[in-house]
């Protein structure tokens, strides 16, 4: 599915978050969302979520979902958010319960998704049993059990160290090229952005509005460490966004 974005704006009663958004996003495509601290990217992602109706503008989701497609949007967050009494299957398992599926059924499509996350092996062990990379896998297992529409990332490596996070990016480049899907990608990590992001949106400082739209033109799984390219289009988004970074910064520790 694709999703459009037309003028939209929303405010938190005196503060206005986004002004005037406007955004084309194909399917298959990952977009990612940078910019200064405050400027509005996590509202940006609630919106199209559906949490939160935009004040102003229009959202559209155009398309037909993907075959077998559960939910047509499904959140990956930053905090796993697994339930600690439940197994990693269990924890997957969860998202289908609901959906009035067969036991059966249900069993198949977490199988798929174990060993399409490479979490088969450790499907009966407990959130508390293995580590924050492993326990972020069991979020994105559990998201594509659904088979999303749209996956909406808010952050989802942040809290990861930097040798696990390149290891999780590695495993989203493989997942999206056995299986194209179409995400927004919330970041403050440039490394990220340009690491999985077909085009970066940057938004400015509050309220948040499209300041410049970057395409990345290289294979996904064609972009690792240490490529010059990745690293100046990388600078180029630091340049854009430094002086606006250092001013929500200096707001913040005045607030």
């Amino acid at each position: 599915m694709e999703i459009a974005l037309e003028r939209v704006s929303h405010r938190y009663g005196a503060t206005e978050a986004l002004s005037d958004i406007s955004l084309a996003i194909p399917a298959g495509e990952i977009l990612c969302v940078v910019g200064p601290s405050g400027c509005g990217k996590s509202t940006l992602l609630r919106l199209i979520g559906g949490l939160e109706r935009p004040e102003a503008g229009e959202i559209s989701l155009i398309g037909a979902p993907p075959e077998n497609c559960l939910n047509p949007l499904t959140y990956i967050f930053q905090d796993f958010a697994l339930l600690p009494w439940r197994t990693v299957e269990g924890n997957v398992e969860l998202a289908l319960e609901h959906h009035g599926m067969t036991r059966a059924r249900r069993a198949g499509i977490v199988a798929g998704v174990l060993e399409r996350t490479r979490l088969t092996e450790f499907a009966g062990a407990l959130p508390r049993q293995i580590s924050g990379g492993m326990k972020q896998r069991v979020a994105i297992a559990r998201a594509l059990a659904v088979n999303p529409a749209v996956m909406l990332m808010d952050e989802p490596l942040s809290a990861l160290d930097s040798q696990t996070r390149e290891l999780l990016m590695d495993d989203l480049v493989a997942l999206w090229t056995r299986q194209p899907f179409t995400a927004v990608y919330v970041t403050h990590n440039l490394a990220e952005a340009v690491r999985l992001g077909h085009r970066i949106v940057v938004l400015s400082r509050r309220p948040g509005r499209v300041r410049e739209v970057v395409e990345i033109d290289a294979p996904l799984d064609a972009r690792g460490p240490g490529d010059g390219a990745l690293e100046a289009v990388q600078a180029r988004l630091w340049t854009l966004m430094r002086e606006e970074a250092m001013e929500a910064d200096r707001e913040i520790v005045d607030g």
